[in-house]
């Protein structure tokens, strides 16, 4: 009688697979860095990740734009800019060529709250690359080259 393998899947280490180590990671370093934040401003991921990209544009962005920046689903990003626009740190205004464009920008709040976490967030970095030791230039290209396109 031929043996049936009960359980196909048990040559498959989940804890071991690449992308599901990618994920966890990013989860909890995303986790890590934002207590600094939520504490402070009392922001969560979504937003923080609004912000950070509205941080480095040199002027108002779209809704659209940041979705396809940071990967976030547009209602996602749409609510993260509504709950910031009401504790005043984005502007929302519609595009003047096309008035279904909503732009988002900083205002002098979110801009100050981004030199507060400026420094906060170097040290995090520093502080998470320590612990990699000698291997994080390593790391670090081995990221690059798994980012590239």
């Amino acid at each position: 009688m031929p043996h049936h393998e009960t359980n196909p899947g048990r040559d498959f280490i989940l804890d071991d697979f690449l992308p599901y180590q990618l994920a966890a990671l990013s989860e909890r370093v995303s986790g890590e860095f934002s207590a600094c934040y939520r504490e402070r401003f009392g922001i969560s991921v979504p937003e923080w990740r609004v912000v950070a990209n509205l941080s480095q544009a040199d002027g108002p962005v779209s809704v659209r734009e940041i979705n396809r920046q940071v990967g976030m689903e547009k209602s996602k990003v749409s609510r993260a800019a509504a709950r910031l626009e009401e504790r005043g740190y984005v502007v929302k205004r519609a595009n003047p060529a096309d008035r279904r464009l909503i732009e988002l920008s900083l205002s002098e709040a979110g801009r100050q709250m981004v030199r507060e976490l400026t420094p906060l967030a170097a040290e995090y970095e520093r502080r998470l690359l320590d612990r990699l030791g000698p291997g994080k230039e390593a790391f670090r290209a081995a990221l690059e080259t798994l980012l590239a396109k």
